[in-house]
C-alpha cells in the first residue's frame, strides 16, 4: 500500500511531497530546518578580502535581562548579535553554533532579493519599480492580470498572483517550491487571481518571480550578482551558500550565512545604503524600501510591509526588518542606532498582543533597548 501511495504521488505529478517527506518529517522535522543546505544544490556567494566588525568598547559586557535570556532560550535560539553605532555590543551562541555557522536565512533572503532589484535599477538593467513584468516573463503577456503586473509588485506583494502560503502541509505551493526541481516551470504555469497594484498579500511566489526578472534582466545569477555589488565590497567574512532549484535561486529563501555578515544587511539599511563611504544602494530606493507602502492596506489595518521590509512606526521605539521563517530576525532601531540580529530553530508563536508583527520582534526589540539604557 505504501509503494502504491508513493507511485500515486509520483503519476499525480506531487512527486515533490516524497521528497519534503524525506528532508523533514524522517528527519525529525515538522518542517524545514536552518540546516538543510547539503540537501540542495547551492550558488556560493563569493566573499572578498573580509572586514572584521569593530568591537565596541563594552564588548561582552553587559547583560541579556531576565526576560530577554528566558525568551532567547525558551525557542532554540542558535545565536544573538546587537550592533550599536556600527560596532560589535555583543554576541552570543547556543547548541555548539558559532560566528562561522552557516544557517538558513529563509525569508530574510526576500529582502536581499529586493536589494538586488534596486541595484538593478540604478544600473539600468530595469528601468523602475513601475516596469510591466512582462518586459522580462512575456510567458504572462495573454494573462489579462498578469500583464498588468510591475516588478514593484512583486517586490511589495501586490502582485494578485494566484498562491497559497503555507509552511506545515505538503500538497501546497510553496512546499513545492521548496522541495520542488524546477520552480521557474512551476511557477510559469500559475496564473494571476487578483487585480494588482492592490491589497498587500504575503507570497513567497512573487519574489520568486522577481528572481526570474532579476536573472533575465542581468543575464547573472542572483548569487553572483550579490557577491559583485554587496557581499564582497560588504566585506563579508565568509562566503555564503544560496540553494538552487531548476538552475535559478530560491529567493524566497536559502540564504545560508552567519549571523556577522547578516548583521552587515541591517547595517547596509541603517546607513540608508552607505558603506564606508560608498554608496552602494540608492538612498531613496533604502527609504522606500523601509516605508509601509500605505496604498496596500486599508485605513484600520496596520501598515507593517514596505518593498520587502516588515515595520512597525508606531512602536516605540520604531523600528523596522527582515524576518524569517522560523523567527531569524535582523532588526533595526533607527533612534538606538543599533542593528539586533536573531537565528535559531523555533520562533515565537504566542500571540500576545505586543504589536501586528511576532511576538518575539517585541521582546527582542524591547528588552535590548533596556540593556541599552543602562
Amino acid at each position: 500500500m505504501i509503494i502504491l501511495a508513493i507511485i500515486a504521488i509520483y503519476i499525480s505529478g506531487h512527486g515533490y511531497v516524497i521528497t519534503a517527506i524525506q528532508k523533514t518529517i524522517l528527519k525529525g522535522y515538522t518542517t524545514t530546518n536552518i540546516d538543510d543546505h547539503p540537501d540542495f544544490k547551492n550558488h556560493v556567494i563569493h566573499a572578498g578580502n573580509p572586514q572584521l566588525w569593530p568591537l565596541h568598547e563594552k564588548y561582552n559586557q553587559i547583560q541579556l535581562t531576565d526576560t530577554l535570556r528566558n525568551e532567547l532560550e525558551t525557542f532554540q535560539t542558535i545565536g544573538f548579535a546587537i550592533i550599536q553605532d556600527g560596532k560589535l555590543l555583543y554576541e552570543e551562541y547556543w547548541d555548539n553554533y558559532s560566528d562561522e555557522s552557516l544557517t538558513n536565512s529563509f525569508s530574510m533572503a526576500k529582502s536581499v532579493t529586493t536589494f538586488l532589484l534596486g541595484k538593478a535599477i540604478e544600473e539600468g538593467y530595469i528601468k523602475s519599480l513601475h516596469q510591466p513584468i512582462t518586459d522580462f516573463i512575456p510567458e504572462f503577456q495573454n494573462d489579462s492580470l498578469g500583464k498588468l503586473c510591475t516588478v514593484g509588485d512583486l517586490s511589495a506583494m501586490t502582485s494578485g498572483f494566484d498562491w497559497s502560503e503555507e509552511y506545515y502541509t505538503p500538497f501546497n505551493p510553496t512546499t513545492e517550491a521548496y522541495f520542488g526541481k524546477d520552480i521557474e516551470k512551476m511557477l510559469l504555469k500559475r496564473k494571476f487571481s487578483h487585480q494588482p497594484g492592490g491589497k498587500f498579500k504575503y507570497s513567497s511566489a512573487d519574489t520568486q518571480l522577481l528572481a526570474i526578472v532579476l536573472k533575465r534582466a542581468t543575464r547573472k545569477n542572483l548569487a553572483d550578482y550579490l557577491s559583485e555589488k554587496f557581499w564582497t565590497p560588504m566585506g563579508m567574512e565568509h562566503d555564503a551558500l544560496w540553494s538552487i532549484s531548476g538552475g535559478i535561486e530560491k529567493s524566497f529563501c536559502c540564504i545560508h550565512s552567519n549571523i556577522r555578515d547578516f548583521a552587515r544587511l541591517g547595517q547596509l539599511l541603517l546607513q540608508e545604503g552607505n558603506w564606508n563611504g560608498t554608496q552602494l544602494l540608492d538612498t531613496a530606493f533604502v527609504k522606500q524600501m523601509v516605508t509601509p507602502n500605505y496604498k496596500a492596506f486599508d485605513a484600520n489595518e496596520p501598515k507593517k510591509y514596505g518593498y520587502s521590509i516588515w515595520t512597525d512606526e508606531n512602536h516605540q521605539p520604531a523600528f523596522y526588518g527582515m524576518m524569517g521563517h522560523l523567527g531569524q530576525r535582523i532588526i533595526i532601531i533607527p533612534e538606538y542606532n543599533t542593528v539586533i540580529v536573531r537565528l535559531g530553530k523555533m520562533k515565537d508563536k504566542r500571540s500576545l498582543g505586543k504589536g501586528h508583527l511576532d511576538t518575539d520582534t517585541y521582546y527582542f526589540v524591547d528588552e535590548v533597548v533596556k540593556m541599552l539604557k543602562k
